[in-house]
């Protein structure tokens, strides 16, 4: 099923390749424009602002929070019922440690505020955290595909892999250009849109 969007694209394959393109350059924008460093980071509205940034032309519950229930694969997120509570939860957790960072990080994956894109948005959010707190972003390049993916689904059962994974990715080049863009790339990979570069947009 095709979710509804602004362009009126009723092909889901048409519309993934449309919000890859789309998404991506404002991806790109988010940093070269400073929007990024005007953000509050590991508040929920900074997330909120990088997810209506990034799909706000493509979809009009881009930034808010979603009205559906959602799961992928076995793993069921946040119910809707108590969504709000759960973000106004992880707001308050704190984050000036690594740990801390990353089971705040975690805690915003379970809740998954919103309809779509939420992968893609929390991991430019993470990193603000990390930049901010310790000097540091992660190397998206330096994480595999698969190591992540799993890791982030066991999680919440036990949240020591994805802290061991992005541990070993950190990078103390948190303005170089390239480490994002590349990191935006590895970021869409994960979620399997892979037709178009941030270099070609």
């Amino acid at each position: 099923m095709t979710l509804n969007n602004k362009l009126g694209i009723t092909d889901s394959v048409e519309l993934a390749k449309v919000e890859e393109r789309i998404s991506k350059r404002k991806a790109v924008e988010l940093f070269e424009s400073g929007i990024l460093d005007g953000l509050e980071p590991g508040t929920f509205q900074s997330l909120v602002e990088i997810h209506k940034y990034l799909f706000g032309s493509i979809y009009d519950f881009a930034g808010k929070i979603r009205s559906v229930n959602i799961a992928k694969g076995h793993f069921r997120f946040a119910p809707v019922m108590y969504l709000e509570a759960a973000l106004q939860n992880i707001e308050k957790m704190p984050q000036s440690t690594y740990d801390e960072i990353i089971e705040k990080y975690v805690e915003m994956n379970i809740a998954h505020p919103f309809r779509e894109g939420n992968g893609r948005s929390t991991r430019i959010w993470l990193d603000l955290i990390l930049k901010k707190e310790l000097g540091q972003v992660v190397d998206w390049s330096c994480v595999d595909k698969e190591d992540y993916l799993l890791s982030m689904e066991r999680s919440p059962i036990r949240d020591i892999e994805i802290k061991y994974i992005l541990r070993q990715a950190l990078t103390d080049k948190i303005n170089d250009r390239d480490v994002y863009m590349i990191g935006i790339d590895c970021s869409y990979y994960y979620e399997e849109y892979t037709t178009f570069k941030t270099s070609e947009l």
